[in-house]
């Protein structure tokens, strides 16, 4: 169920002439690229016009986190990156729109990192506001173990929408 919305998101946007961001783990990047292959899209060309731009989640967490937490400027200057690499420069001089899907508060969460990941959901949610982006991220359940309903009202809090 998690790949098939992955897959949903970012085909969905692929499809639509967005350019979308995925920062996941390596074995989920590979599968949602056979995945993309087996629709039919053109996930290579899409990776060269950096319409598609799968990124290592751990990789990029260790660009911006400092003691164990997010450091505000260097993930803003990380995220920033990416978006500008995705936005590209359209004939009308507008940059295309972008999807995001990030797994790595997914990772700090089940790892039991609840600070480091409220402060992640709250950094990625004011680029969003910034940079007017679309942003989808996953949870396990098995993070929510204790005191789910709490933290669940706190994830919930750091986003426009939750399903």
């Amino acid at each position: 169920m998690f790949l098939d919305s992955v897959e949903g998101f970012v085909a969905g946007g692929l499809e639509a002439g967005d350019a979308v961001i995925v920062i996941a783990t390596t074995p989920h990047l590979d599968t949602l690229e056979d995945r993309l292959r087996h629709r039919g899209l053109k996930v290579d060309k899409y990776c060269e016009e950096d319409r598609y731009i799968p990124v290592d989640a751990e990789e990029t967490l260790s660009k911006f986190m400092v003691e164990g937490l997010p450091d505000e400027e260097l993930f803003t200057q990380v995220v920033t990156q990416l978006l500008t690499r995705a936005k590209g420069t359209k004939s009308n001089g507008r940059g295309r729109r972008v999807r995001a899907f990030g797994e790595m508060v997914a990772m700090m969460w089940g790892q039991g990192l609840t600070d480091a990941t409220i402060q992640l959901e709250h950094l990625w949610h004011a680029l969003c506001r910034k940079e007017a982006f679309s942003l989808f991220c996953a949870y396990p359940r098995s993070g929510f173990a204790q005191d789910a309903e709490a933290s669940i009202k706190e994830i919930c809090a750091a986003h426009s929408r939750s399903v």
